[in-house]
């Protein structure tokens, strides 16, 4: 996104990510700070037009629209970088695979991968705190907070572009997830295909849900453990909707234990007692040709020992029942 200055007029054009979103939503993420009372008093009176129109609260914005801002008085920002800041000497960051171009990192359950909507540091900010001198540091690609694992950061443009073309191929990466489920997943290996749909919430959050007007899905999911209560999953994404694994399994009847958006509440408000205390899903492999040399890469992260260790206390159960 490019704008000017907050002390002037400043337009921003809305990106792919951002698309779909309220305007309200839009600008309450942009305009940090800003009370909510005052956003919605400036679009009412003009001050914040859609391609030079007016526009309403709830109005829908799409990628490519450019938003004019008025002048407005925001809060202090040095927040999120003093966050960074003081969290980069105590938060190191394991790291898979690196060279000039790549960082691979094995992203912890519970950080978010970039800042906004109440998070003032994600990984992104906490790299940049941690590398001063680095030129350049992008994402490649998200993953949900609570999900741990394989994260992709260009430390190049030319290996960012090259990324994203390979990321709008079919099949340019292979992504594994281990997932964890309710209950006994049926089949040993099976194609999971389903239209999704984003909405939003009568609060503002973003969900998907299976819908005949939404965009194509495909997951294989490969059974790799079952006990009584709960399957473990390998899922191969071969398209990379927003929380495909997590809707595509919560529709099959076996929601990702500890999903709390997806799952079932009962289920997950026992888990913690059991020894889990969060999501059950962690991005474990990653294979691809390397963006600038070609080289073939498979870079892999085990599961967390917190997983690990509800993975052994399942098999223990299971011994002691059947003992």
């Amino acid at each position: 996104m490019s704008e000017t200055s907050k002390a002037s007029v400043s337009f921003v054009t809305v990106d792919e990510e951002d698309a779909g979103q309220r305007l309200d939503n839009f600008l309450l993420k942009r305009l940090k700070g800003v009370p909510k009372s005052h956003v919605y008093r400036i679009v009412r009176s003009g001050e914040v037009r859609v391609n030079k129109g007016r526009a309403d609260v709830t109005t829908r914005v799409c990628a490519g629209d450019v938003i004019r801002l008025p002048p407005v008085r925001v809060a202090e920002q040095p927040k999120a970088p003093n966050n960074a800041s003081a969290a980069a000497d105590s938060m190191q960051l394991p790291i898979v695979f690196e060279d000039d171009a790549l960082l691979v990192i094995d992203k912890p359950a519970g950080i978010a991968v970039h800042g906004g909507s109440g998070i003032s540091f994600g990984v992104i900010e906490l790299l940049r705190a941690q590398r001063p001198q680095a030129k350049f540091l992008e994402l490649v690609h998200r993953l949900d907070r609570e999900t741990s694992g394989l994260l992709l950061v260009a430390k190049k443009r030319s290996a960012l572009v090259k990324m994203h073309e390979v990321l709008r191929e079919s099949h340019g990466i292979d992504k594994r997830y281990l997932a964890l489920v309710e209950g006994v997943w049926p089949h040993t290996r099976c194609h999971v295909k389903m239209k999704l749909l984003k909405y939003e919430t009568p609060d503002g959050e973003r969900r998907v849900k299976v819908h005949a007007d939404g965009l194509s899905s495909h997951t294989v999911v490969n059974r790799q453990q079952a006990w009584p209560s709960a399957s473990l999953l390998e899922c191969e994404l071969k398209t990379g909707r927003t929380h495909q694994i997590r809707v595509h399994l919560s529709a099959s009847g076996h929601a990702i234990l500890g999903d709390d958006k997806y799952g079932d509440s009962a289920v997950n408000r026992a888990l913690p007692k059991q020894g889990l205390r969060r999501m059950f899903l962690h991005a474990w492999r990653l294979t691809l040709n390397h963006p600038l040399t070609g080289e073939k890469m498979t870079l892999e992260a085990p599961l967390p020992a917190d997983l690990q260790a509800y993975i052994h206390q399942l098999n223990s159960n299971q011994s002691n029942t059947q003992g």
